[in-house]
């Protein structure tokens, strides 16, 4: 074919298409901040009604993606497309990927019952979807999390829905567990005045409710006590470590041990 009629084509398509290309391109550039803007002017309407923060984030994705498909559809209206036949071709292979992706919209639809549900928020420390750590955020499709050894670890919302939720901070208080063995031939009540010394003095520890100090089991080798004191939520882990080693400093003080498994061999000689 003639390079000169090709030349010819080539200029006469973009004369006569050149203001749709461009009025398309400007449609869609426009029209993807227009829908940044009006996303984030959403999310400040939302946080000026104290509004959720996870419930914020999750309609900002919402909105932006609702959004953009409208910019995209006036910008292939802009360029000669027809956005009738377009949507129906589009509704039949929604429906093809709807099927192939039917575990994405499982997560979507898990997303939307965290958010309305809220079994936790954004900031609260969970156990969630075989995974403990602080949630940074939930996702059209997936939660994130960060975990105390600071990793963060992206899990699908469907994961966390189907599975066992502890948010293990939604509530001021928590009680520690701990428990002391002490030796047979220890005095009982002189180990349980340690353990509620210990707790005195320890301003953390709550007085209401009262802690619990009793003997939980009489096990191989020791008497088992529980020590179980109440403390805000935010000084359990603190209150646990400082605890376990005053108390073990005090019984080391008052002589009285912390016996651990022992077994005794027997040996039996024959004789030759």
């Amino acid at each position: 074919m003639d390079i000169n009629n090709l030349t010819e084509q080539a200029v006469k398509y973009f004369s006569d298409y050149a203001w749709n290309i461009l009025g398309a391109l400007l449609i869609f550039l426009v029209g993807k901040w227009l829908a940044r803007k009006l996303t984030s002017l959403l999310g400040k309407l939302l946080k000026r009604q104290n509004v959720d923060e996870t419930l914020i984030r999750f309609l900002d994705n919402i909105s932006y993606y609702a959004l953009m498909i409208v910019v995209l559809m006036a910008t292939a209206d802009r360029l000669g497309i027809d956005t009738t036949s377009f949507l129906a071709i589009f509704g039949a292979a929604g429906l093809a990927v709807a099927l192939a992706l039917k575990d994405s919209l499982g997560n979507f639809a898990s997303g939307v019952m965290l958010v309305f549900f809220r079994p936790f928020k954004i900031g609260d420390t969970v156990n969630a979807g075989g995974v403990t750590g602080t949630v940074e955020n939930i996702t059209v499709f997936n939660t994130i999390f960060l975990t105390p050894d600071n990793k963060r670890v992206i899990v699908p919302n469907g994961q966390i829905t189907n599975d066992i939720i502890t948010n293990i901070n939604a509530n001021p208080t928590r009680r520690l567990d701990l428990v002391f063995g002490i030796g047979y031939e220890d005095d009982i009540s002189k180990a349980k005045e340690i353990f509620k010394r210990s707790l005195d003095v320890d301003s953390r520890v709550l007085r209401d409710p009262a802690p619990l100090i009793a003997v939980s089991e009489l096990a191989d080798s020791s008497v088992n006590i529980f020590v179980r004191p109440w403390v805000k939520t935010e000084d359990y882990w603190s209150v646990n470590y400082d605890l376990t080693e005053s108390i073990k400093l005090a019984l080391d003080e008052a002589g009285i041990s912390i016996p651990f498994p022992q077994s005794d061999v027997h040996l039996s000689q024959k004789d030759s």
